[in-house]
């Protein structure tokens, strides 16, 4: 059996737009050629491909049609580079997973210096490091910013480095709260702020200071920016990356959080995809500890 790769890239695109109606603008063909390739294509492999919710999503087998269609495209992008034959009106889009401090400190330069030498767009999805993982498992992204050190199936994996947080406050807020240092009984009154439900390094540090988190007042602030910001404006206490430290917050002590970082793509021999990870890994050195 074979898959018709216009079959499949057609489910991609369905799945990146979200419905076939947006499928069929960027494919340049009618909603109702977009079905007919997915129906065409469901009853050859003889499995459901899509989840017609809002917005569209792709079931299991679906996930691995997707897979199929990325990768067809990365190995003819490299095809038609190396015979010198590059398409501008076929700009390849790479789908990457990043966490959110990542991104707002360090992720964002060198794919700015990969985009002008390459003709290349970026599909950034942002998670949890804990979690984007699971994007590449789905065939969502090709390659994912991730704290698990043991490669998804079918992927390779490499250290990018060490991303270090400590619990800061602005100084008016410590002054507040921690007159006399951040001790237990403080600790447990202070509020202090989340990036999510998701996110456990306060709760973390907390229990490291001997303190349960369960309780403790905070505030919830799911963008890394704002989050930095909520810390500084004095909202609550947070654990800051030490690469989004300021002036005018003070450390409250206790251990510094570690989270290691790790490179994790499809195992493709992809020169494109190779040049992406050269270029993260580099400024993982530059700037990681």
């Amino acid at each position: 059996m074979r898959i018709d790769p216009e079959l499949a890239a057609t489910i991609a695109a369905v799945v990146d737009e979200g419905s076939l109606d947006a499928a069929s603008r960027r494919l340049r063909i009618t909603p109702s050629a977009v079905s007919q390739r997915l129906k065409a294509l469901e009853q050859q492999l003889g499995r459901v491909l899509l989840v017609r919710s809002r917005p569209v999503r792709a079931t299991e087998a679906g996930e691995a049609v997707v897979r199929l269609a990325r990768q067809i495209a990365l190995l003819e992008h490299d095809a038609l580079e190396g015979l010198g034959l590059e398409d501008e009106s076929r700009r390849i889009s790479i789908p990457l997973a990043v966490n959110a401090d990542s991104m707002a400190t360090w992720f964002l330069p060198p794919l700015a210096r990969l985009s002008a030498a390459h003709d290349i767009d970026f599909d950034l999805h942002r998670d949890d490091q804990n979690f984007t993982a699971r994007l590449l498992e789905s065939g969502t992204v090709m390659a994912a910013v991730t704290s698990e050190a043991a490669p998804v199936a079918g992927c390779s994996v490499s250290p990018l480095g060490v991303l270090e947080y400590r619990a800061m406050a602005e100084r008016g807020y410590a002054d507040r709260w921690f007159a006399d240092g951040a001790s237990r009984e403080a600790l447990r009154r202070a509020p202090f702020v989340d990036f999510d439900r998701r996110d456990a390094l306060q709760h973390e540090w907390l229990e490291a200071m001997g303190v349960p988190h369960h309780g403790v007042p905070r505030h919830y602030v799911p963008a890394s920016h704002d989050y930095a910001l909520a810390v500084q404006i004095g909202l609550g206490w947070g654990m800051v990356p030490v690469l989004q430290e300021s002036a005018g917050l003070v450390p409250l002590g206790g251990p510094t959080l570690q989270v290691a970082l790790h490179w994790q793509q499809w195992n493709l021999r992809s020169s494109l995809l190779d040049a992406i990870a050269a270029e993260i890994a580099a400024e993982a050195r530059r700037v990681l500890r």
